[in-house]
């Protein structure tokens, strides 16, 4: 699963908290660990929630483009 890897990577990057992230797009911080370690995967209005955040696409985040 490449979004968990991507999702990490752009927090990180961003030096964005798993705890900030999580409160920006609604989630419990246990969400943002899980998907980091690919325990499971957002949901779609996550997804998309988690690309607006970061102004990357959806597709991005899916591991279907290397295009920001």
């Amino acid at each position: 699963m490449i979004i968990g890897k991507r999702i990490k990577e752009l927090r990180t990057e961003n030096k964005i908290s798993q705890k900030k992230l999580a409160d920006a797009i609604g989630v419990d911080k246990r969400a943002i660990i899980y998907w980091e370690q690919e325990v499971n995967e957002p949901k779609a209005t996550y997804i998309r929630n988690i690309a607006e955040y970061f102004g990357c696409t959806t597709d991005y985040l899916l591991g279907l483009t290397d295009f920001f």
